[in-house]
Parts: structure tokens; sequence; C-alpha cells
């Protein structure tokens, strides 16, 4: 029984010193490694040329008709933009205007929340 208790002492120390970077090498990793959600992939940063398509943005030039639709052209008339809202363009066919919204890069849509005199 001496002899159990003996080695018990001797190694204990190196078996919770052990335990110990074990835990610590665990909690470290855990930390480092960030979850493949949708959160963090919100948290990226994109490219200076690249807004993320949820950011509201405003937008100058002038409400013109294009075919059956109104839509805005930009002030060097290189760019035009699908207006969502129809109705709010109305009034201000051939004039300048700010228009306020979120760009659907895919669908060229500008997804209006206000048009205003430029």
């Amino acid at each position: 029984m001496k002899k159990i208790r003996t080695m018990l002492r001797a190694t204990l120390p190196a078996v919770i010193v052990i335990a110990g970077f074990c835990y610590i090498g665990q909690t470290a990793n855990a930390q480092s490694t960030k979850p493949d959600t949708p959160a963090s992939q919100d948290q990226m940063q994109q490219p200076d040329n690249q807004k993320p398509a949820s950011e509201t943005r405003t937008f100058a030039g002038k409400i013109v008709k294009h075919g059956n639709m109104l839509v805005l052209s930009d002030a060097e008339g290189k760019t035009t933009y699908k207006l969502d809202d129809q109705q709010k363009a109305k009034d201000f066919v051939n004039k300048e205007v700010k228009v306020t919204g979120v760009l659907d890069v895919s669908t060229g849509v500008i997804r209006v929340t206000a048009i205003d005199p430029a």
C-alpha cells in the first residue's frame, strides 16, 4: 500500500500538468476557429468595390421612360437602374432625383425607400 501511495504522489503532479496543457490547448483551439454560420459570414469584410446587397444607398440621376417601365438613368447616362416602385417614380418623370434604396446587383433593381428631387 505504501508503494502505491508513493507512486501516486510522484505521478499525480505530472498527470495534473499534462491535463492542464490538454485543457488549455482545447480552449485555445475552440476560440480560434470560427463557425461557418450566416452570422460569421455577415461579419466578413466585403471588398471596397463590392457593397453588401442589404446596404441602403442613395443614387442620383433622372427618372426616364424605358419601354413600358420607368428607370433611373445616372448622371452620365451610362447606367440605368430598374425601380421596384413605379408609383413613386411616376411623379418624377424626366426630373433629376435622388433615389434611396437597396440595389439588388443580380437583377439591377433598386428596392426604393424614397425618391426626392435633386
